[in-house]
């Protein structure tokens, strides 16, 4: 299954829950602050995202939406 993932910068406030269960390693910090003075997580360019929501589960902030194809 291929998926994507959609993070809402605003909200995320660098806890970094989301790296830890994210299988294929497809998130890190981004290198710009959001309005909070965080890093928000991005998605990597050549993600590999197999849409598992592991990373929506975890989220605290409820900042990542899950897409499947």
């Amino acid at each position: 299954m291929k998926g994507t993932i959609k993070i809402d910068g605003e909200f995320c406030k660098e806890c970094l829950l989301c790296t830890t269960v994210c299988k294929n390693q497809n998130l890190h910090p981004a290198a710009e602050l959001n309005s909070k003075g965080f890093h928000p997580i991005e998605l990597k360019e050549d993600a590999d995202c197999n849409g598992c929501a592991l990373c929506a589960l975890v989220c605290p902030e409820v900042a990542i939406e899950v897409y499947r194809e």
